[in-house]
């Protein structure tokens, strides 16, 4: 393919997408296939002469289209909201294009440096207290990492290299290994999985706090098992607290668990991996306060943002960038570069697990610019908006209830009865291919989550589905075992 041949075929591929979002709608939000459908459809071996192009696109409609679970559809109120913006997309057009591996300075200095403003950019937009700010001379900072299972490792792994340097201090005899197997950390019983495969990763054990009635972390049951653990010989040496927990949006209660971290001289990482983008809002910014005692905050521009940034990136942001770097720090000469101790470089290749880094950072310039601060707003303020609504409409059905408070887009509700009744009633939704949800479980309970996903949705969407809803729970009632 030359220049000229991809100038046509890229404006092809941008009717092509263009049509595909502007219907999505049309297509069944759910594949009806079994596990392997696709091996058959394609040769067992790549091919030996070129293939037209015309004939690949084909494919797509043939093969893969028909395995795709549509995350943009408007009817889409699975797992959590997924990346389209127009401009994001033509971002990441041009990140391609550009190719840098931005691993250092002077690997790209653009791609470093706009990095660097566009995550000081979001923490005005957060409020956050100039600590965490990287500017021209701050200790802070942010960096966007690969994937919010990512930043929470990072944060882990950097609060057990502290702790170990710490006890060695006053006890020298010890080796790093006979630390490991003493240090502890802490999660919420409701945290996701991902918290507790950071502590697997990191070799070190992991207790999971039980939560309150609202599903939330509180001072108190922290500071207890940090007691029990301390008089067992442990060393408590991270706190992963949660701002909108995956099965229901709780928030732990951070103003509580930020002085224990600082009073026992623990890590504490706060992942706000749906719900911190929401923070951009005046209205929401409280459910953030507390975060002043924290050492690491990871914010999926995912989750709310993400629907414009086209971002799978959570950001990481420190208090002090050294605690990080000073974790993670490798230096080989190919790798160094003259102005690498300067104040105002960073290399982001010692914030990471990997050495390469994409011009991810471009999406945020173009999204930032093209929608500015109060789009964004708009944005988040109609999607909570559309989850009250499908509360509303669920709280006027006598036969259904609410299991979780409504702070955000996620709506988690189910039928008054037995778990057996709402998995059946979970599995007619999922056959019908009409809506997709997907359960969590609450108290013991199985329960259906309801989020708001798709930039698109709209209250004729939100209606429609609860119409569906209703009239699958009407036949499941009159089963002869129901």
């Amino acid at each position: 393919m030359d220049a000229e041949e991809f100038r046509r075929r890229g404006k092809e591929m941008i009717d092509y997408v263009a049509e595909y979002l502007e219907n999505v709608e049309q297509r069944p939000v759910y594949p009806d296939l079994e596990p392997g459908y696709l091996r058959s459809l394609i040769p067992s071996e790549a091919p030996l002469e070129p293939e037209s192009y015309e004939d690949i696109m084909k494919d797509m409609e043939r093969v893969i289209m028909p395995g795709i679970t549509h995350w943009h559809s408007p009817y889409f109120f699975a797992y959590f909201p997924a990346a389209s913006s127009y401009p994001a997309m033509l971002a990441d057009m041009l990140s391609t294009a550009i190719g840098c591996i931005g691993f250092s300075w002077a690997a790209s200095p653009a791609c470093t440096e706009l990095e660097t403003v566009m995550l000081d950019w979001l923490g005005k937009m957060l409020q956050l207290p100039e600590s965490f700010i990287a500017g021209t001379d701050g200790q802070g900072g942010g960096v966007i990492q690969g994937t919010a299972s990512e930043a929470t490792l990072m944060s882990l792994l950097a609060a057990r290299c502290k702790a170990v340097r710490r006890v060695q201090t006053y006890t020298s005899d010890k080796s790093e290994v006979e630390i490991f197997s003493q240090l502890v950390a802490y999660t919420s019983e409701q945290a996701h999985s991902s918290v507790e495969r950071a502590a697997l990763i990191g070799g070190v054990m992991i207790r999971k706090v039980p939560t309150d009635s609202n599903y939330a972390v509180r001072g108190d049951s922290l500071k207890k098992m940090v007691e029990e653990d301390k008089a067992a010989g442990l060393i408590p040496f991270y706190v992963c607290a949660t701002l909108g927990t995956t099965p229901s949006c709780a928030f732990d209660q951070i103003t509580e668990l930020g002085p224990i971290c600082n009073g026992e001289n623990m890590w504490m990482h706060i992942d706000a991996a749906y719900a911190g983008s929401a923070f951009i809002c005046p209205e929401f910014r409280p459910l953030l306060n507390g975060i002043e005692g924290h050492s690491t905050v990871g914010l999926n521009g995912f989750w709310y943002l993400k629907i414009f940034f086209c971002l799978s990136t959570p950001v990481n942001r420190v208090k002090k960038r050294t605690d990080i770097i000073g974790a993670f720090k490798m230096d080989p000469l190919y790798l160094k570069h003259e102005n690498q101790e300067s104040g105002l470089v960073t290399d982001y290749r010692h914030w990471q697990i990997p050495l390469g880094r994409r011009f991810r950072s471009l999406k945020l310039w173009f999204v930032f610019r093209m929608y500015g601060l109060q789009g964004l707003q708009a944005h988040i303020r109609k999607q909570v908006a559309l989850a009250k609504e499908f509360e509303s409409l669920v709280r006027a059905d006598k036969r259904f209830e609410i299991c979780a408070e409504v702070v955000l887009g996620l709506v988690c509700f189910r039928l008054k009865g037995s778990n057996e009744l709402n998995q059946n009633l979970l599995k007619k939704i999922t056959n019908s291919r009409e809506i997709h949800l997907v359960p969590c479980q609450l108290s013991g309970r199985f329960v259906l989550r309801f989020v708001i996903c798709a930039r698109t949705t709209e209250s004729r969407h939100i209606q429609q589905a609860w119409q569906h809803i209703t009239q699958l729970t009407f036949e499941l009632l009159q089963e002869p075992n129901h």
